[in-house]
């Protein structure tokens, strides 16, 4: 799995500025890297809909943000999403945790999240990749690279 230091390391070699979250289980435990003296700004929003508004202004400032949230707040964002992204025609970059992914492939998990974030995905039209365990900060580097070459959104579903 991905730890702090090299996601940190990862999104500093690719230029990032700013990275905007709410932590979820996974991703928040990248909290001590992310604050630390090597770390990158980061701005904690109320919602995720509000991290998406946050981006794009960042984004129309010159500046090269990264939203982190799980899930659940993919679900809500939605409509600022399709407003950055699809009106604006902005490139965010953000990184979902994709709670549950392993349970529910085991049939272990009723957790419905892995059900419908990538429906939800493939519906706002945003190019994605899911990323497991066997991935490292690398991969992360390279989806965001891979999107910033073709100046358009991307997301990362990181699995757990």
């Amino acid at each position: 799995m991905l730890d702090g230091p090299a996601v940190v390391a990862a999104l500093k070699e690719c230029g990032v500025t700013h990275v905007i979250w709410i932590p979820d289980s996974v991703l928040g435990a990248w909290e001590p890297a992310l604050t630390g003296p090597d770390g990158l700004p980061l701005i904690r929003v109320c919602r995720e809909g509000e991290a998406f508004a946050v981006a794009a202004g960042l984004i129309l400032g010159g500046k090269k943000p990264v939203i982190l949230i799980q899930c659940t707040g993919l679900f809500e964002a939605g409509d600022a999403l399709r407003n950055a992204i699809h009106d604006l025609k902005l490139p965010v970059f953000f990184v979902v945790g994709l709670r549950g992914y392993y349970a529910y492939q085991q049939g272990a998990r009723n957790d419905t999240c892995p059900v419908f974030t990538e429906p939800i995905m493939k519906a706002w039209q945003i190019a994605y990749v899911i990323l497991g365990q066997q991935h490292t900060a690398a991969d992360l580097a390279a989806a965001y690279r891979q999107a910033a070459a073709e100046q358009r959104a991307g997301a990362v579903l990181l699995a757990e």
